[in-house]
């Protein structure tokens, strides 16, 4: 989950008073290190008596700052048209191991049929530039697993 704070007074050079940031970083010395909710650059640091905790549903965060979130995960743009054959043959995995594992029910990810994410990629790492048993390419395996690792760590990151 991320943290926001709403800068209370003002005490630096470019954060505004009453408007929402996120926390990069944050220590005792300097402060919180900011940047506008959903941006990647252009932080700053700004003393931690000047900020009070809040919530991105607070009604003072900028009316764009959503937009710009949205904006900064260019799904189509900077992943489904740079990768669209190997998106494609990830999704073949998809399919193959829910053929494997339930092959009467629709397509859906059981999280109970594997839990190693980290180990079974690094076994289809080892045989990658090949092909599976099943006709499917390692590194399509590899691809699978570093997302079905990554999906999981964000959904943990977002429950604490």
């Amino acid at each position: 989950m991320r943290q926001l704070v709403r800068i209370i007074k003002e005490c630096g050079h470019r954060g505004k008073v009453g408007h929402l940031y996120e926390v990069v970083e944050s220590n005792p010395r300097e402060g919180f290190r900011l940047v506008m909710p959903g941006a990647t650059q252009y932080t700053f640091w700004y003393p931690i008596e000047c900020c009070e905790p809040a919530k991105l549903g607070d009604c003072t965060v900028p009316t764009d700052s959503l937009s710009l979130d949205r904006k900064r995960m260019p799904v189509f743009t900077g992943v489904l048209k740079y990768f669209p054959d190997a998106i494609k043959e990830v999704s073949r995995v998809s399919l193959a191991g829910n053929e494997q594992h339930h092959p009467d029910e629709p397509l859906h990810w059981d999280r109970d049929k594997s839990k190693d994410e980290l180990d079974a990629l690094s076994r289809h790492l080892i045989d990658a530039g090949t092909f599976d048993t099943d006709g499917i390419r390692h590194s399509a395996k590899v691809a699978w697993r570093a997302l079905a690792n990554l999906q999981k760590e964000l959904e943990l990151a977002s429950e604490s």
